[in-house]
Formats: C-alpha cells, sequence, structure tokens
C-alpha cells in the first residue's frame, strides 16, 4: 500500500467496509462491540489451537483440552427427562466416536451445520459421562472445506473469538487478517520510546500482529492462554498505562485548585460532639479522622475515599467532617444512594443535630409542595446547616448558601457525573466519598487512581461473631426454626427478599408472598413489611417499632441493604439468596451481629443454582473479612462490571484483567505518575502521541475532568 493509499484510511473506518464483511456481517459484529477498525486491533483471542498437534479420537483425554477432526455419525435433539432438550452428536474418525452435546441451541442451525458425513475440526475438554463414555459438552466446531488448509489455519496456530450466532471462527480470522494487512501500518506508537527501552517492550504494531496470529515458533500453549506473552503482556501494560497517565494528570492538576476552603478543625462544636457520644472512637476512626482533618486545613479541596468494612464506624466519621464545616460557617451535605438510606442518616444524625442547635435538613424525590419550597429556602439562604438526601441533591432547584463539603456515601450506587455535579454545587467544596463494600486493591488503584485513600480497618468494641449457613429448598424449615429459637429469646429477625429482573412490582410481590408466609407460620409474632414503595412516614413508622422491639420480624426488600442499626437483631434471612451479589450479601449480613448477642446469617437457596452462585454461598460461609470477600467478588465476577466500575467513569477494560495483571498494573502506574511528575502536560514533543492516546482512551469517559 503505498502512502496516498494510506491517506485514505483511518483506524475510525467503519468495520462494513472492511473486506469479508458487508452490511450483514457488520449487523452481528456490532453485537460483540465492533463498531470501527481500533475495535478489531484491541479484540484479542481468548484461546488459541496448536493445529500441528491433532488428537485422534482413542487420544482423547478427559479435563485435557484438545482438537480433532472427525465426520458427523449421527445428529439430532434428544430428551433428557419430559422437558429437558438437548443437541447431540456422534462424531468418528478412524479410531473411534464420541459425543457432543449442547444445551442451548438453535434447532435448525445445528441441523444444517453437522449433517451426517460432514467433516469438522472439533475442540473441546471431554469430560466422562457414567452412562455413555467421553463427550463433550458446547465443543467449538468449524467445517472443513479445502478453504480450511489457508495459512490462517492449516498446521498453525489458530487463534479462537468470542464470536455470536451466525459469525464463525473462519469468517472472524480472515476478516482480522484482513484488517492487520490492511491497517498495521497505520497503528502508531503511542509509549514513550525510554519506556519501551526500559521495561523490553515489543513495538504497537508488532504487538498487535503476534497477539492475533503468533508464530508457531513463539507458541507455548500456557503462555498463550494466560496472556503472558511479550505481545499480550505489552498490550495489556499500554492499555492499564494510558488510564494511569490519565489518573495521574487528574490527581497532579486538582492541587493546581487554590480556591476551595481552607477550615480550622477541632473546634468547640466537634469538642461537644466528641462529649456526647456513648463510646469511644476506635484507634482506626482517629486515624482517619486525623487524614481528614489534615485535609480540611487545607485550601486544596480535599478529594478523598473511605473504605471501611460494615460495621466500622464510617457515619461517625462522617458526621465529625460535617460538623467540622458547620463549625466553620459552611453547610454540608450528604448524599446517598436511595430514601430509606437517607431516612436512617438523618434519624442517627438529628439527635446529635439537636442537641448542638444544628439545623438539619432531609431532601428526598418525595417532598412536595410547600414543605419542599420551605427546606429549599432555608438551604439557599443558609439557616440550614447539614443536609441529607438522595440524588436530588444535585437539582438545579437546590442552592446552596456556601457548600464547604460533600460526603457521598455508597458511592458506586451513582454515575460519575452525579458525583461530580454534587462538588459543582459550592465554590470547590470538600469531597468525602465512602464505601462500605471494601474494594480489592487492584480495582482501587485503577478507579481511584486519583484519590487519597483512608482505610477503617477496625471494628468498635463489642462486635460479635456471625454464623453464616446455606439452607437449600429441602432445609428451609431448619433455618425458620432457627430464627423462631432466637425469637423466643427476645431478638429479633431480618427477612430480605431478592431484586427479581430489576423490577420493583416483582420485588414487591415475592416480599408480599414471603410475609404472608411467615405470618402464617407465626401468628403469635409481631411482623411488619416495609419496601420502597411505601410512604416516608410509613417507613419511618415501621423502622421506629422495630428499633424499639415492638416488632420482632421485619421482611424487606432489598431497602435495607445499608445503614440500618438495630442491635437487638440477631437474625438475617436471606430469601434466594443464589440472586444476590457477594457484596450485596455481605453488606446484609451487616445488619446482625451489632450487639451484645452472637447473631446468624442464614442463606436460603433454591435450585437451579449457577456454579457463580454455589461459589458466592461457599464464600459467604467461608469469610466474614469484607477485603477477602471483594477479592473473591473479583475473582467470580471479573472487573468488567465489578462494584460499578461502569459508572465509575473509566473505560471498560478490553485486554488487561485486574486479577491477572496485577503485577504489570503496578509497574504500569509507578511510570505514568513518574512521566506526569517529569512533564504535568505532556508538552514534550516525545510525548505527543501518549497524550493523543489518553485524551482518545479517555476523553469521552471523564468529560468532567477536563483531561489534558
Amino acid at each position: 500500500m503505498n502512502s496516498t493509499e494510506w491517506k485514505k484510511v483511518s483506524l475510525d473506518d467503519p468495520i462494513q467496509f472492511i473486506k469479508g464483511v458487508g452490511p450483514k456481517k457488520a449487523l452481528l459484529l456490532q453485537k460483540l462491540q465492533l463498531t470501527a477498525i481500533e475495535d478489531f486491533l484491541y479484540f484479542l483471542p481468548f484461546r488459541y489451537e496448536d493445529r500441528s498437534q491433532l488428537k485422534t479420537i482413542s487420544t482423547l483425554i478427559p479435563g485435557e483440552f484438545s482438537t480433532f477432526t472427525a465426520e458427523v455419525l449421527n445428529a439430532g435433539v434428544i430428551y433428557m427427562g419430559r422437558r429437558k432438550r438437548v443437541f447431540e452428536v456422534i462424531f468418528q474418525d478412524e479410531t473411534g466416536t464420541t459425543r457432543a452435546r449442547w444445551f442451548r441451541f438453535n434447532e435448525t442451525y445445528m441441523l444444517e451445520k453437522f449433517k451426517t458425513g460432514a467433516k469438522l475440526i472439533v475442540s473441546g475438554k471431554p469430560t466422562v459421562n457414567k452412562r455413555s463414555g467421553v463427550e463433550i459438552v458446547h465443543p467449538d466446531t468449524e467445517r472443513v472445506t479445502d478453504e480450511t488448509t489457508i495459512s490462517l489455519e492449516g498446521g498453525k496456530i489458530v487463534p479462537v473469538y468470542h464470536t455470536t450466532d451466525g459469525l464463525h471462527q473462519k469468517s472472524m480470522r480472515s476478516i482480522l487478517s484482513n484488517v492487520l494487512e490492511k491497517y498495521l501500518p497505520l497503528v502508531d506508537e503511542v509509549l514513550p520510546e525510554e519506556i519501551i527501552r526500559r521495561h523490553k517492550l515489543l513495538t504497537r504494531s508488532e504487538a498487535f500482529q503476534k497477539a492475533h496470529f503468533p508464530p508457531s515458533a513463539d507458541f507455548i500453549a500456557k503462555d498463550l492462554d494466560t496472556f503472558k506473552t511479550p505481545a499480550q503482556k505489552r498490550l495489556i501494560f499500554e492499555e492499564l498505562f494510558l488510564i494511569q497517565t490519565g489518573l495521574a494528570y487528574r490527581k497532579k492538576h486538582a492541587g493546581e485548585i487554590k480556591t476551595g476552603m481552607a477550615f480550622k478543625t477541632r473546634g468547640d462544636l466537634i469538642k461537644k460532639f466528641i462529649k456526647l457520644l456513648p463510646f469511644q472512637l476506635t484507634e482506626a476512626q482517629k486515624r482517619v479522622l486525623a487524614e481528614i482533618m489534615a485535609d480540611l486545613e487545607k485550601e486544596k479541596p480535599m478529594n478523598r475515599l473511605i473504605q471501611g468494612d460494615v460495621g466500622s464506624g464510617k457515619t461517625i466519621v462522617a458526621l465529625t467532617a460535617l460538623l467540622t464545616a458547620v463549625d466553620n460557617e459552611s453547610q454540608a451535605a450528604l448524599m446517598v444512594p436511595t430514601e430509606i438510606l437517607a431516612e436512617q442518616h438523618y434519624l442517627n444524625i438529628r439527635p446529635y443535630c439537636d442537641a448542638l442547635g444544628i439545623e438539619l435538613a432531609l431532601v428526598t424525590g418525595t417532598l412536595k409542595g410547600k414543605e419542599r419550597k420551605a427546606i429549599y429556602q432555608d438551604i439557599e439562604t443558609g439557616k440550614t446547616r447539614i443536609i441529607v438526601g438522595t440524588h436530588s441533591l444535585v437539582q438545579k432547584e437546590i442552592q446552596f448558601k456556601q457548600l464547604g463539603l460533600a460526603v457521598v456515601d455508597e458511592q458506586h450506587r451513582f454515575g460519575v457525573l452525579q458525583r461530580e455535579a454534587i462538588g459543582k454545587k459550592g465554590n470547590h467544596p470538600h469531597l468525602l466519598i465512602m464505601t462500605a463494600t471494601p474494594i480489592p486493591r487492584s480495582l482501587a488503584l485503577t478507579i481511584y487512581g486519583d484519590m487519597d485513600v483512608s482505610f477503617l480497618d477496625e471494628f468498635p468494641p463489642g462486635r460479635q461473631p456471625i454464623t453464616t449457613r446455606v439452607f437449600y429448598e429441602k432445609q428451609q424449615d431448619k433455618a425458620y426454626a432457627l430464627m423462631e429459637s432466637e425469637l423466643k429469646m427476645g431478638r429479633q429477625a431480618f427477612v430480605v427478599c431478592p431484586l427479581i429482573e430489576e423490577s420493583e412490582v416483582m420485588d414487591l410481590k415475592a416480599a408480599v408472598t414471603v410475609f404472608e408466609s411467615i405470618q402464617e407460620r407465626f401468628p403469635h409474632l409481631a411482623a411488619c413489611l416495609i419496601h420502597g414503595k411505601l410512604k416516608k412516614e410509613e417507613r419511618q413508622e415501621i423502622m421506629s417499632r422495630f428499633l424499639r422491639n415492638e416488632v420482632q420480624v421485619l421482611v424487606a426488600t432489598t431497602v435495607i441493604e445499608v445503614g440500618i442499626d438495630i442491635p437487638n437483631a440477631t437474625v438475617m434471612i436471606i430469601e434466594h439468596a443464589e440472586r444476590f451479589g457477594l457484596a450485596q450479601l455481605h453488606q446484609l449480613r451487616g445488619r446482625v451481629g451489632r450487639g451484645k448477642h452472637a447473631s446468624h446469617c442464614l442463606l436460603a437457596a433454591y435450585f437451579p443454582i449457577s456454579e457463580e452462585g454455589k461459589a458466592r454461598m461457599k464464600a459467604m460461609q467461608n469469610s466474614r473479612d469484607g477485603f477477602e470477600i471483594a477479592e473473591e467478588d473479583l475473582k467470580i465476577r471479573g472487573p468488567g462490571d465489578f462494584m460499578g466500575t461502569r459508572q465509575s467513569g473509566l473505560p471498560v477494560l478490553k485486554i488487561a484483567n485486574l486479577i491477572r495483571d496485577i503485577k504489570i498494573l503496578d509497574v504500569a502506574r509507578k511510570e505514568a505518575f513518574a512521566l506526569i511528575d517529569r512533564d504535568p502536560n505532556l508538552e514534550a514533543p516525545e510525548n505527543q502521541p501518549l497524550k493523543n492516546a489518553v485524551h482518545r482512551l479517555l476523553g469521552k469517559h471523564l468529560p468532567l475532568m477536563d483531561i489534558i
């Protein structure tokens, strides 16, 4: 291709113009988030096959991934039981036969593909079925044609890509080959030469070529499949380095804002507040408060994250910070994701505010008419000093007289724009973000690389152990019998129902059914039902009665996930626990064990349960440590959507994996922060390609960070 032709093409070109694609395949590729040429470059194979090492059916070893060629002897739908349909294919070669089974399939497509006599390349991990012998479930298959011997496949290392119905591996390999041939000359280097040299990295174009089509001489199956080849490691480093460079830039330039308010700390209001507390602060709370106070004393606005496990005392730390703002003639806001959590915080904080003579307001979406107008007016005039609310706090109608501190609780529930919006309500107010869900270090470095982080890693004295047990369908009576024995001793219990199919209506229906069942089972006990559809006054009345032990069993939807503090509650039954995420299960468990009695978390699970669901149940039984659970959650779910990563304002990782690549992340982070220290605006000519790449990757994801 000559230079004139190069100018006609771009990495932003739409995919339908690639040789072998066209409009029909372009629609299929869009399902895989492949819309432009550059998307293909980063769409790496998830596995590789060494076609020079084909096996025969007789040499297949159970548990060992293998590839073989065979003919279809027979194919069709069979029934396992009355309803379960399975598509089964019997393969044969000169050494024997084996069967393959699919549990999810399009019958018309499968019958067409697996015609008797058709020859296919079959790849998968054989297992032993006690009844039918060796079989492979959901193998990858590809029809063998005269063209299969082309250089992309025959006797070579063959890339295997994620596909979708109607899009075959052969087509993907052909398309990728065409992309690389035509567009690889357009791939510019984005990493600084000194970093490439220091870490002995491949060039960017060489890395793309070898990651998609590894040369046979470089083939080490284990390294390829674990993303440890030089080509893969180069691309992983690049992706993490670009993100860390953006975060380093953001942190560096956040310090240039000098228009924030420097507070005087440890004033009279704080001293009075500490005397009101019926307990001593933990050493962890004192340490974190010292870090916060050091931030508040600077003109540079605080940008700090507090990580603390369930029950570690974040609310008292937050209230101390809020009161410090009030002590400095400023207003302070606490923003939380749900109305019931806002109400709970408001009720917990109000006694202290009343004792200290501080005006406090609750702002939620249910405020109406005169009450709403009066509250908004008191906020605007500065009469109200502390405001607790939901995302309603970022509405245009709410005007603060002088917002000096914004605290965002359970921040992963908010999108990046909402978190930025609360910060724009004042003149660069201090920002304190809290989460009760511990975040693995690798993820924290990626999402919060521009923030200072504090850890509340100590529980207040008196926290009681919580025994966690799983009860499957036929054991449900045992779970409720245990609950009843606790209630007979004067304790109280939560019964939580899941959110089903993201539907408030379905959620409410499930809770009502369980509530009615408990009333029938325990007619002598006082039980109440609480959910998000109730009016604020009704919810507050129910919670007040539960706190006074007038209600023994509280049936609830997930509205009670965080912020509810009932010391006498010692039993948490979670219905359909297999439907909850691990972090959410841990949060719910934290609602008990808050008093002087040992507590129980009973996970009621129903079949069918996925392998992920079983892994979550096991993790809950094995650990109470929030950080251990967070690490396990990251392993089970992967980093793509863990803890609202998609809401964090950062792009979803295309190549890197935060579990597998933590060592590369550490190196990339150090290099990125060191580079921004040397060249804060990436003004050096040799850093211009990097500057463009960072903006290209992060510009649309962090529109409010004014990146580079």
